[in-house]
C-alpha cells in the first residue's frame, strides 16, 4: 500500500533538468544532496531551528505538569502562554525565551492568517483541557472513576494508574497528541513548507542572489525550510542524521518512529527526512520545483503518521473496552488527540486537511456524547476507524496492529 519515491540515497548528486519553467527557464545547477542534512557556507553551518527545540521543550515540561497534582491550571495557563522573562520552567533558559506554545498554535499562514475565529477556537480548546485537568482530575486524584466520575482507574494485573474525567478522557493525553496536530503538524506542513512563506517577500531573489538574512549565515528562505524541520527533530542527539534516535521527544518525532517500526510502514521515516534533506538541497540549488515537490511529499507521509497513529489508538481502545477500562480509556484518549490532530494535515497538492474542523469536530463529538468512552461500543469505534483510513492508502487493518 506504501507509495515509493525514486531519492538520493549515496553521497551522490542528484541532477536537475537543464531548464525550469520554476526559474525563469534559465540553466540551473546541480543538486548536491548531502548524506545527511548537512549545508554549510564559507564553512559555517546555514542550518538553523533553535526556535522549535526551544517550543518542544516547553511542550515537554507542560506534558510533564500535566501528571503534577500540586500544580494548578494558573501554573499550567502560564506554561502555554509563557511570557519573557517568567519562571514558568525548570529551564532558565525557556524561562529568558520570547517564545511560548500558545503563540504557534493553530496559527499557521495557510489555515489560520485568514481564519482567525478557528484558530482561537482551537486555543480556547486547550485552554479548557488545560483547566480541567485542574478542575476534574487533580480534584479527584484519589478517588475512584466511576461512570460519569472522575478520578483514578487501574490497569488489569496491577498495571499503571490512570486518572480520567467523568467521561474517561485523559485530558494530558488529549493535550499531548493535540499539539503534535497543532502545534508542530500545522507549523511544518502548512506555514514554514508554503510557498507563501519560502517566497515571501524577496526571498526567491534573495536566495537566488545567496543575499543571507541580517547577521545570519542562511538566507530567508533556507531558515523557513529548516524551522519546518526543527518542528520534527528538532530534539535529536544528532539532528542531521536524526532517525538513529527517534523518539527524541514526545511529540512529532516520536510516532514517526512508531509508525516506522509498523513493518506495515517500515521506510516511512526516511521517505520524510529525505524529503525535507533533498529539498533543502534544492533550496541550495535555487531549484524551486524540486523544493515544492519535496514538501508535497512530506505533507502526505507526516499526514499518514497522524492518520495511522488515530486509526491504531481508536482499534486498541477497541480491543480492550470489555475487559480492561483503564487500558482502554488510555488508548482512546491518546486517539482522541491524533483524531484531534487530523485537522492540521494537508493533502498534497491541495490547500485542504484531509478531515475539516467540522469533520474533526464530529469525531469528537462521537467519542464524547453521553458518558463518552465508557459508553463506547466496538462498532463505533470500527466505523470511525473505517472512515480514517478512506482517506488515506491505508487499512484499518494495516494501521490498527
Amino acid at each position: 500500500m506504501r507509495k515509493f519515491y525514486i531519492i538520493p540515497l549515496l553521497a551522490a548528486t542528484f541532477f536537475a533538468s537543464c531548464k525550469s519553467d520554476d526559474n525563469g527557464g534559465s540553466e540551473l545547477p546541480k543538486i548536491d544532496n548531502p548524506t545527511s542534512y548537512t549545508f554549510e557556507r564559507n564553512g559555517e553551518s546555514t542550518v538553523s531551528f533553535g526556535g522549535q527545540t526551544t517550543r518542544i521543550k516547553m511542550g515537554e515540561e507542560i506534558i510533564s505538569a500535566l501528571k503534577d497534582p500540586t500544580n494548578t491550571k494558573a501554573d499550567i495557563e502560564s506554561m502555554f502562554a509563557h511570557v519573557e522573562g517568567n519562571a514558568n520552567f525548570s529551564d532558565a533558559a525557556l524561562n529568558a525565551s520570547d517564545k511560548s506554545v500558545r503563540s504557534k498554535t493553530a496559527a499557521s499562514e495557510d489555515y489560520f492568517k485568514a481564519n482567525t475565529t478557528d484558530g482561537n477556537a482551537i486555543k480556547a480548546d486547550f485552554e479548557s483541557w488545560i483547566a480541567a485537568q485542574d478542575d476534574e482530575i487533580f480534584e479527584n486524584w484519589n478517588n475512584d472513576a466511576t461512570k460519569g466520575n472522575a478520578g483514578n482507574i487501574q490497569e488489569a494485573g496491577g498495571g499503571a494508574t490512570r486518572y480520567v474525567s467523568a467521561k474517561g478522557l485523559e485530558y494530558n493525553q488529549a493535550i499531548n497528541k493535540g499539539l503534535i496536530g497543532a502545534l508542530m503538524v500545522d507549523q511544518a506542513l502548512n506555514n514554514y513548507l508554503s510557498p507563501a512563506v519560502l517566497d515571501a517577500a524577496t526571498n526567491r531573489a534573495d536566495n537566488d542572489a545567496g543575499t543571507v538574512a541580517s547577521g545570519k549565515t542562511y538566507t530567508t528562505m533556507e531558515h523557513k525550510w529548516d524551522e519546518a524541520y526543527g518542528y520534527v527533530y528538532g530534539l535529536n542527539a544528532d539532528p542531521a542524521n536524526p532517525n538513529a534516535d527517534l523518539g527524541a521527544d514526545n511529540f512529532l518525532n516520536k510516532y514517526i518512529g512508531r509508525v516506522e517500526g509498523d513493518t506495515d510502514f517500515a521506510g516511512i521515516a526516511a521517505d520524510i527526512y529525505n524529503a525535507f534533506k533533498l529539498g533543502r538541497a534544492a533550496i541550495v540549488a535555487k531549484d524551486y520545483k524540486v523544493r515544492d515537490e519535496q514538501a508535497e511529499i512530506i505533507r502526505e507521509e507526516i499526514s499518514k503518521v497522524i492518520g495511522i497513529r488515530a486509526v491504531y489508538y481508536l482499534q486498541q481502545g477497541k480491543a480492550n473496552l470489555a475487559t480492561d477500562k483503564a487500558s482502554a480509556f488510555h488508548d482512546l484518549s491518546e486517539g482522541f488527540g491524533f483524531v484531534y490532530s487530523l485537522q492540521f494535515t494537508r493533502k498534497p497538492n491541495t490547500s485542504e486537511p484531509y478531515f475539516t474542523k467540522a469533520e474533526v469536530d464530529a469525531f469528537i463529538s462521537t467519542l464524547t456524547a453521553g458518558n463518552g468512552f465508557w459508553d463506547l461500543d466496538a462498532a463505533t469505534l470500527d466505523t470511525m476507524s473505517d472512515a480514517i483510513s478512506a482517506e488515506f492508502d491505508f487499512t484499518t487493518v494495516e494501521a490498527g496492529s
